[in-house]
């Protein structure tokens, strides 16, 4: 679904086009759940079922962390390359999370490569990622992040 490139170089000319989707991914309360274990973050909209029904989404909804936590998952179903020898997560710029996602919602990611450029020993990429929830308007995240790709 997404783009693969033969090595970090093939990348540079895929700048301004959209390299593809993810696939779909279920977040559940177990996922919730595992993610406020591994970050402290019990806040009832999260984690407490039954108060969140009664709550402004009526359910419990991901932490806004956990989707963006998901471009890890998405990034090399969308951008795959090969041919490399090590993959770097530099960071991420412009995170928003324009909705949120209710427990028992599929995301996904579509990415468009914003930019790519050599520096010593690989490529430098910027991927603009949307982070989609099925059936909503609104996406639940959008973000650029960076990466290197070693030669």
């Amino acid at each position: 679904m997404g783009t693969t490139f033969t090595n970090p170089a093939a990348i540079l000319p895929a700048v301004g086009k959209h390299l593809g989707y993810s696939e779909w991914e279920l977040i559940d309360q177990h996922r919730i759940d595992l993610f406020a274990e591994a970050t402290g973050d019990f806040q009832w909209i999260h984690v407490d079922p039954e108060r969140a029904a009664t709550g402004p989404f009526g359910k419990t909804i991901a932490h806004g962390y956990l989707t963006l936590s998901m471009s890890n998952l998405f990034l090399p179903q969308i951008l795959f390359v090969e041919n490399y020898s090590a993959g770097l997560n530099c960071g991420c710029e412009r995170v928003r999370f324009p909705a949120a996602v209710p427990v028992g919602s599929r995301i996904r990611a579509g990415g468009m490569l914003v930019s790519a450029e050599e520096i010593p020993g690989g490529v430098q990429t910027v991927l603009r990622m949307t982070i989609e929830i099925e059936g909503s308007d609104r996406p639940a995240c959008v973000l650029d992040t960076i990466s290197r790709y070693m030669s």
